[in-house]
Parts: structure tokens; sequence; C-alpha cells
């Protein structure tokens, strides 16, 4: 995108809605987007309020996609995802409703597949120094302390 472009305010609202067509986005995505477009407060405002309304910016749907998404395909646990929901500004409702689309099974069964897949990997002689590096790993993915323990524990 040319940076010294001037947008009107339709030649902007349909670069937003392709923008949001393209893929699921927050509201934070969007007024960067429309800051970089430096455009005046009162049509940033309007462009707002027209994603919103023709449906293009839904905060509900931006957060099951990301959870969806990043707990099928980058196995990140619980708080991870929170966290970066968090840093994007949705709300803590819209965080509770979207972790609901993780299947609880399906959630303790990652992690464990996890695990199985570290812990040959670890290359250290201490057990107990084996078993920290491998909880450090599943935290730091953002798997729950209590759970990884449990987990861990049936490793070594």
């Amino acid at each position: 995108m040319n940076k010294s472009k001037i947008y009107t305010v339709d030649e902007a609202t349909i670069l937003l809605e392709n923008y949001c067509a393209y893929q699921e986005r927050c509201h934070k995505e969007i007024e960067q987007k429309l800051y970089d477009l430096k455009l005046i407060p009162e049509a940033k405002e309007k462009i707002l309020l027209h994603l919103m309304q023709h449906n293009f910016l839904n905060e509900e749907r931006f957060a099951k996609a990301f959870v969806r998404g990043k707990f099928s395909i980058k196995k990140w646990g619980k708080q991870r995802i929170i966290n970066e929901l968090k840093f994007r500004n949705i709300s803590s409702y819209n965080i509770n409703t979207a972790l609901k689309e993780i299947d609880e099974n399906q959630y303790l069964k990652t992690l464990e597949e996890l695990a199985e897949k570290k812990a040959p990997l670890i290359k250290e002689s201490n057990p107990f120094k084996k078993t920290s590096k491998l909880a450090n790993y599943l935290i730091s993915k953002g798997y729950e302390s209590d759970l990884v323990f449990k987990t861990v524990k049936t490793f070594y």
C-alpha cells in the first residue's frame, strides 16, 4: 500500500472491507489500519461503524476463530490464548465465550501429545532437570501449571 496516497472515505471503506474479508480482524487491527491511512477521526468513526453494521468486524467471531486456530494449528494452551486476546483488547466476555470452542478432552490430549513429542528430545541426564525443562516448555506453550505437572509426572 502506497503510504503517500490519500484515500477518500469510500476508498478507505472498500480497502478495509477487503482487509476484513480476507481474514477475521479485531478492532485493534482495524484501528491501526485506519491510523496508517491517516484519516480524520470522523472518517475513522464512520468506517468503523460501517464495518460493524455490515458484519465485516465482529469481535466475538474474531475471538472464536483466533482460539480455534491457535489451539488446533499452533497447539497453544488457554493461558497463552487468553494473554494474546487481552493484548488485542478483546473483552473478557468474548474471551470466555471463545474458549468454549476448545473441547476439554481434546485439550488434555493435545497437552499429552506435546509432552510425548518433546520428552525424548530433552538431552538431560538429571531427571529433575529433565522434568523441569519439559514442564517449562509446556507452560511456555500456555498450558496451566497444574495440568502440566500432572502430565509431566507420568513421563519420568
